[in-house]
Parts: C-alpha cells; structure tokens; sequence
C-alpha cells in the first residue's frame, strides 16, 4: 500500500498530454482501469491500474492541500460520477452520455480529468498525482479529511450564503451567468443523450428487421418464391447497412459533441462550486470585520488580526478565482468548439461511406430489375 502523501511542490515526471486509459475491465463490482503515459524523459513508459476509488483519492488529495494560497479560487476538472458494473437507472440518469454503450465514454471522460490536472499549474504539483500515475502500488485508504469539498458540513451554509449579494460587480456577473448556463448546458446535454439514445434505438429496429426478412426465405425452385427469397435478402443486406449507418451515427455523436457536452456541463457545476466557496470567505470576511467593529478593547487586538486573516486569504482566493475564471472561458470555448468541429466532421464521413454502400445497394436492385 502506497503511504500517505505528503502533498508539496514537485514535477511532474510524465508527459501530460500522452496519459491514456487504455484498457477496462471488470472486477467483481470494480471497473479497473489500465492507465499508460509517457516518461518526460522519452526513454519509456509507466503503466498502472487503477480503480475509481484510486481516482477519488486522487481527488481528495487534490483538495486537501491547505498550504496553497487561494486554493479555493481553484475551478477542479471535475471527476465523473462513480459508473457501476450493474448500474441503478439514478446512475445512469448521473452519468449520461459516459453510461452509454461500452465503457469507453466513460474511460475518456476519466482520461479527460487526468489530462486536465496534469495541465493545471497549481494542481500538477500535487505529489499524489505523481505517485497516482506512476507508483504500481495502490492507493491507501483516505483519510476522514475536513477540506473545502465537505458538502455534509456546508448544506446549511449554502441555503444562507448563495444569495449573498457580492461586492465585486465582476464576481457577481459570473455569478449570474453561472446560474443560467448551468441550467442550460444540463438541459442541452440531456436534450442531446436523448438523440443519441433514439438513434441507438433505429439502429436496433434496423437490425431487428433485417433479421426478420431473412424469416421470409422460402426454400423450392418455385421461381416466383426464389426471386421473393433473394428480394429478401438483399433488403436484408440493406437494412443491415442502414443499421451499421445509425450506429456509426450515434458512436460519432456521443464521442464528439455528447462528450463536450457533458463535460461543458461538469465544468460549469465545478466553476459554480468554486464561485460558492469565494462567496463563503467575502461572509467570513465581513464577519470577522463586523466582530473587530463590535470588539471591547481587550479583545480588539485579537479581532484585528482574524479580521487581517480573512482579508488576506479572500484576496488571494479572489486573485486566483480571476486566473481560472479567464482560463476556463477560453478553454472551454475552444473545447466546445473542437467538439463541434469533430462531430459535423465523423458525421460527413460517416455520410459519404454510407452514400456509397447505399449505391452498390441500388445497382445490385437495377440489376435484379433487367
């Protein structure tokens, strides 16, 4: 078992870009996921397996690191829900996209996490995240931590502090625009999975009645039961290439644009979290200054320094909160972007192979028909 880690500044030893989940398998209840990267170095490669529960003490160590100023200003890659190997219709519901099919949205979105903590600046530092990816041991038990991630200890909080008016116009319009595309990046990614889950559906009806037809297949020389039988089979071969069509259409949209998606949509809950967390520390901060106000004078010193104390750390949450605010706009621009980009690209090419297998359908019915 791997030690508790120390979490400090370090470098990375790997490649960012070049880490891949290459492998899922199953076991018992687990998934288990082949994680490979490229030494900095270039003279080879580590590879290790890792559970999600390997991923979530990843995640906590990440959150933990209570000796990096404005911490809290930090927008996390967001971690995809838990995937089950017998999942609940509430985790099917949580993961969407990644829940369709095989595992592979699922292991992208999780390589995904790992690619965009390894290109963070603050996070890659993290030594759990070196030893994550490189040690061939395995994670140790967490520990009962209290961080900024606490969601049991801040429900109360949140009722009462998510209203707070902000006295930053800058922090309070994110705020607002926040909350609004929150809402609507959720509701395009489900409005998106639902297409996706109708095309798997014709794709299936397709496959269905291609197998059917080959029902009506009568044997004899009878001629006219021959040419029925082979129409039969040959729009048989139709609505398999039709099925095959469809499926090619609804992989290429959960790969493309399902997964910008839903990763646009993670990526706003985890700005929304961090906007959260600085409007605790401006409550914090105008606590400690009401105290110091109110404070007797022998306990004024004290009140003076708590009150320099949050001052202090919500300016540097605030100064980091700007540094990821401007990032991950323009990032996830580009990402959106790129994944539409994707999307009408493998849905063309999609389209062109399929135009030209429906054509050697058509000559082969011309053909029948002299």
């Amino acid at each position: 078992m791997m030690e508790e880690v120390k979490e400090a500044a370090s470098s990375l030893s790997v490649q960012g870009d070049s880490i891949a989940i290459t492998e899922v398998s199953k076991d018992g209840d687990n998934l288990v996921f082949i994680i490979v990267s490229q030494k900095l170095s270039g003279t080879g490669t580590y590879m290790v397996d890792r559970t999600y529960d390997d991923f979530e003490w990843l995640q906590q160590h990440l959150f933990s690191q209570e000796e990096v100023p404005g911490l809290q200003g930090v927008i996390f890659p967001p971690l995809p829900a838990k995937a089950q190997v017998n999942p609940s219709a509430k985790v099917m519901k949580q993961l969407g996209v990644l829940a369709l099919g095989d595992w592979r949205p699922y292991a992208v979105a999780l390589q995904r996490f790992l690619r965009q903590v390894a290109a963070h600046k603050i996070l890659n530092k993290n030594t759990a995240f070196e030893t994550f990816l490189t040690s061939t041991d395995q994670p140790g038990q967490q520990r009962s931590k209290k961080n900024l991630f606490n969601r049991l200890s801040q429900a109360m909080e949140e009722m009462r502090k998510e209203g707070h008016k902000d006295v930053d116009d800058f922090f309070q319009s994110k705020r607002d625009h926040n909350h609004l595309l929150t809402s609507y990046t959720k509701n395009s990614a489900e409005r998106f999975l639902d297409m996706v889950q109708t095309e798997q559906k014709i794709a299936l009806a397709f496959a269905h009645f291609a197998a059917s037809l080959h029902l009506c297949v009568e044997p004899g020389d009878d001629p006219e039961k021959k040419a029925f039988s082979q129409i039969c089979v040959k729009l048989s071969a139709v609505f398999d290439s039709m099925k095959e069509n469809m499926s090619s259409v609804a992989d290429n949209s959960v790969f493309t644009l399902g997964l910008g998606l839903d990763l646009e949509s993670r990526y706003q809950e985890a700005e929304k979290e961090m906007l959260f967390r600085r409007t605790c520390k401006l409550v914090e901060l105008e606590t400690a200054r009401r105290n110091a106000e109110k404070a007797k004078p022998v306990k004024k010193p004290v009140m003076e320094v708590v009150k320099k104390a949050a001052e202090e750390e919500f300016n540097q949450v605030s100064q980091v909160a700007k540094k990821e605010i401007a990032r991950f706009e323009e990032a996830r621009l580009l990402m959106l972007q790129q994944a539409m980009v994707q999307w009408c690209e493998k849905q063309l090419e999609t389209a062109r192979k399929s135009a030209e297998v429906f054509k050697q359908h058509l000559e082969v019915f011309r053909a029948m028909a002299l």
